[in-house]
């Protein structure tokens, strides 16, 4: 495994990430207790969830429980969490979707308590929140780190211009600000490339991509089933798996010319963007970790970036340029 800072921080984290939406919901408590073991030994510290995966707490407790069953486990790993999504009732004042100082009080509590620590490594917002002012969004979040149950602020799902607007907050109040962004990102979701991407490494925050497989239509499958992951997300993103996708049936070629799985492709091109920290990969199976670290490990000449990039062209059929914003739209 290979390792690196997370954005302008000085933590360590692995190259690949451990996502855990699966806990809880379709993968058991055992099996789920054999994939943190497996990632542990395959050199992965960093661990990804959040508190609405797994109905709503379901993941955070599995992991709460397995660092108790694994004692000093929770000393290897970077622990992420996300908050902002709904945990009680919507009808009820303060519990919808957002975040607040009075939510977050006590979703943060909650989270500590689920997952059986003192401290949360990297709290990320899981959503961006238009109503909330810079102010209670830093004071908030401040308080939190002051009081050590948070060591570092992240974000997902950011615009680029929300991401310039909380961090030029942060560097006025004179704190760290954030140190990471998650976003949807592969090779079917490139829409970061134009201003997420450019805005976060301007502030010295580090991009963590989900779905680095697009929920599977990467992994060289040619149907998906009925009610699966990868059959939801075929109507997600409105493509279709089977012979007459010709932009995947290139990608498979390409990777059988270079003697590498489809979907160990795909997560080393989202690592091979200077943006890019650590993609998560959302593990539901065991088996699903095997050779995973063959990602990390795989480099790509300037001919094969110049492939993946003609198939998987973000412009294509578009009046833009491969390029950032704004010259991917202006003179």
């Amino acid at each position: 495994m290979k390792y690196t800072k997370l954005g302008k921080s000085n933590l360590t984290v692995s190259r690949i990430c451990l996502g855990t939406m699966h806990f809880g919901g379709s993968t058991s408590e055992e099996e789920a207790f054999r994939i943190m073991d497996r990632a542990l030994e395959l050199g992965i510290n960093f661990f990804d969830t959040a508190n609405v995966y797994g109905n709503r707490g379901g993941s955070e407790m599995i992991i709460g429980r397995w660092f108790q069953h694994r004692p000093g486990s929770r000393d290897q790993v970077v622990l992420a969490t996300k908050v902002y999504g709904l945990m009680g009732d919507p009808n009820k004042p303060n519990e919808e979707r957002g975040i607040s100082t009075y939510k977050v009080r006590k979703h943060a509590a909650d989270s500590l308590r689920r997952l059986q620590t003192d401290h949360i490594d990297l709290y990320q917002v899981h959503h961006y929140d238009r109503r909330i002012t810079p102010e209670e969004f830093w004071g908030t979040f401040e308080r939190l780190i002051d009081a050590g149950d948070v060591l570092y602020m992240g974000s997902s799902n950011y615009p680029g211009w929300g991401l310039v607007k909380f961090q030029m907050h942060a560097t006025q109040r004179g704190s760290l600000g954030l140190v990471s962004e998650q976003t949807m990102y592969n090779l079917l979701c490139r829409i970061p490339e134009l201003e997420v991407f450019p805005a976060a490494r301007d502030m010295g925050i580090g991009i963590i991509p989900y779905m680095p497989m697009a929920g599977g239509l990467l992994t060289g499958k040619t149907q998906a089933v009925e009610g699966s992951r990868t059959h939801s997300v075929e109507n997600e993103y409105g493509i279709q798996l089977g012979d007459q996708n010709k932009q995947l049936a290139e990608f498979s070629t390409l990777c059988r010319e270079l003697g590498e799985k489809e979907h160990i492709v795909a997560i080393a091109w989202t690592l091979a963007h200077p943006a890019v920290t650590s993609p998560i990969v959302g593990i539901r199976k065991l088996e699903h970790l095997e050779g995973i670290e063959r990602a990390v490990e795989l480099t790509f000449d300037a001919k094969t970036l110049e492939r993946l990039n003609d198939i998987f062209n973000l412009n294509r059929g578009r009046p833009l340029r491969a390029a950032e914003a704004p010259e991917a739209y202006a003179w």
